[in-house]
């Protein structure tokens, strides 16, 4: 086994500051008691507030996704390699009705503040989580939960077909109430890390759970370190300075193709798409609409761009779904057929200079994104040169504060952002939060009568193949009213030095920091 000291390193206000003298997977550092530790460091691109995650509290915005993946939280079911819903804190459940189900706990999980994980400890959790997040509260349409030993019974106000996959979504993890809510942002979970600190957009700093329920973890510490800049974190891993990557910019895979390396890959339902503006007066414009659509080089974008890490996507989900891939149609890239259909509209270069215009206005579309995510301004700036070959001038706003700006409807045209789409194997997920009146990410405001129908006949539908022709429908809706557009979908890895195993990616994104990481003996 490797023998080495480090200097950990974070990048705050782009540039690299020294952070703290630690030790690395496979370096043993001293505890306060003289035994010696292993330490596991992870680069994360995306742990900030600029991606909704300023903390680990699976209660507030989308800071479960941090809670799940670094080991803390668990949630009552999970996914397989397959997305297939199994038992997780849960051994099981009953359909009772449509309305109502019993769910069983399982026996000797305890909180890391000790106290035991029972039936009342989860009603708890949820009642705070449907009272406190906008989002569960509208997935899981919960009425009543009753605690009666091992075993909590969720009534619904409505039939929620999807109710065990809202529940694996990082939200859910189970979290002790009566520990509290530190003001950092800290919870007491099940898993088999623990939280010692964090700060915001910089690191969490983690303690191997003794108790834990599930086996021993392999590391007696963890610290994951947020590197917002691709170049650093590139930087950081080949000087070994971090153990394992999150969010590598492709461009750097080559780099760690080797016996020093060891890689992790899975696809993914995570989409790259454009966000249309229903309030902005251009984007009213169905011409326009569709121009942009048929004007953005999917092929050449994932193969240029992305390295061939992902294939072009043509609507919500990917093709290892019964209802993605091509099981609906979507416009082609298309520059011909894209300039014929702006000058039948009436959009056309009056003065030479490149931009079309239609009554004085010219074809201006405000870009919005942010760079957290290494593939959206690539994506800008490929869309940029395609839309600009067509007669489109494109302003791109690619920036960290992208949260505050979405909500108004005044300051961009087109906003461009990414997702996991099914990260509960259902299709329900996608439409709820993204596509709906009563969607909280709705950022278009787009409205469709017909989904709205659609989306009702989902809500209360059990059969799965009947949820697949409705997902088709609707996502088919979305592409002919060039709603949104979606761009690629992506091929994630994870990269981790070579005496480390068991950082695996797992198609819905949520679990990295497990059981199962250690140093490779």
């Amino acid at each position: 086994m490797k023998k080495r000291k480090r200097w950990l390193t974070f990048l705050m206000s782009a540039a690299l500051v020294l952070g703290l003298l630690s030790g690395c997977a496979t370096e043993q550092t001293p505890s306060d008691s003289g035994t010696a530790q292993s330490t596991f460091v992870f680069g994360d691109t995306t742990f900030n507030a600029e991606n909704e995650e300023p903390d680990i509290n699976p209660h507030n915005t989308y800071s479960g996704w941090a809670c799940i993946r670094y080991g803390v939280g668990e949630t009552l079911f999970r996914y397989s390699d397959t997305m297939e819903i199994q038992p997780w804190l849960a051994t099981g459940y009953e359909l009772v009705d449509e309305l109502t189900w019993k769910i069983t706990l399982r026996d000797g999980v305890a909180f890391s503040s000790g106290r035991a994980m029972d039936g009342e400890a989860v009603k708890e959790c949820l009642e705070h989580l449907i009272e406190v997040h906008d989002r569960a509260r509208g997935d899981l349409m919960i009425d009543t939960i009753a605690a009666d030993g091992q075993t909590v019974t969720i009534t619904t106000t409505e039939p929620r077909p999807t109710l065990l996959n809202y529940l694996s979504d990082p939200y859910g993890c189970i979290i002790d109430m009566q520990a509290g809510i530190t003001e950092d942002g800290m919870v007491c979970g099940t898993g088999p890390y623990i939280a010692d600190s964090l700060t915001t957009g910089e690191q969490l700093e983690l303690k191997k759970n003794e108790n834990y329920w599930n086996g021993e973890p392999g590391f007696d510490r963890v610290t994951v370190l947020t590197i917002s800049d691709g170049d650093t974190l590139t930087m950081a891993l080949q000087s070994g300075e971090i153990d394992g990557a999150y969010g590598m910019p492709y461009a750097s895979y080559p780099l760690f193709q080797n016996d020093d390396y060891t890689f992790s890959s899975t696809a993914t339902s995570r989409a790259f798409f454009a966000h249309m503006n229903f309030e902005s007066t251009i984007i009213q414009d169905p011409a326009v609409r569709r121009a942009i659509a048929m004007g953005i080089d999917k092929e050449r974008f994932v193969r240029d761009l992305l390295g061939g890490n992902g294939y072009p996507a043509i609507g919500v989900y990917p093709d290892n779904f019964s209802f993605g891939g091509d099981a609906v149609t979507a416009r082609e890239y298309d520059p011909d057929g894209t300039r014929a259909v702006l000058e039948a509209a009436g959009w056309v270069d009056t003065d030479g200079d490149g931009i079309r215009e239609k009554n004085g206005q010219t074809l201006t579309i405000r870009w919005l994104t942010y760079p957290s995510r290494q593939e959206l301004p690539l994506l800008a700036e490929s869309v940029q040169a395609t839309l600009g070959d067509i007669g489109f001038e494109v302003i791109i706003n690619s920036t960290a504060d992208h949260n505050s700006i979405r909500v108004d409807p005044t300051a961009w045209d087109v906003y461009a952002s990414a997702m996991v789409t099914a990260p509960t194997g259902d299709p329900a997920y996608s439409f709820t939060t993204h596509c709906l009146d009563s969607s909280a990410v709705n950022n278009g405001h787009y409205h469709s009568d017909a989904l709205e129908r659609l989306a009702t006949e989902l809500d209360t539908t059990f059969d799965t193949d009947r949820r697949a022709e409705l997902a088709v429908e609707m996502q088919q809706i979305l592409l002919n009213d060039d709603a949104f557009v979606f761009c690629s979908h992506l091929q994630m890895s994870m990269i981790s030095q070579s005496d480390v195993e068991g950082l695996v990616a797992h198609p819905c994104d949520f679990y990295e920091i497990t059981v199962d990481l250690k140093p490779v003996p």
